[in-house]
């Protein structure tokens, strides 16, 4: 159940991203960071989703680190495009929030199946 509300919060963090990115690439010019956002933070829910049909706990594992990996990535590129003038305020704050509700869901879980 807690996997499930992880992929569902990770998918429709991506779809967020999706439509920010969407606006941000009218307004501002650096569309490199913003193809990067987007790659990393679809990614997330990507490797959770490739994690459901792992084929083993280390397989399991791995795409669990992955995921956090992207998390952090991701937090990244929110940060360097707030700073550099392509996101509000409100908006940086409001998806960073989100990222970081997923990466400490995922550091949990990772801890979780580790322990086992």
């Amino acid at each position: 159940m807690a996997d499930s509300i992880l992929r569902d919060k990770a998918k429709d963090f991506a779809k967020n991203i999706v439509f920010l990115c969407r606006d941000m690439k009218s307004n501002c010019k650096e569309s490199v960071l913003i193809n990067q956002l987007l790659r990393s933070s679809t990614s997330i829910g990507a490797n959770l989703h490739e994690a459901q049909y792992a084929q083993s706990t280390s397989d399991f594992i791995s795409k669990l680190e992955i995921a956090q990996k992207e998390c952090y990535e991701t937090e990244y590129w929110l940060e360097l495009l707030f700073e550099t003038g392509c996101m509000a305020e409100e908006t940086y704050k409001d998806i960073q929030n989100d990222c970081g509700s997923i990466r400490r869901m995922l550091i949990s879980s990772l801890k979780t199946i580790k322990s086992k």
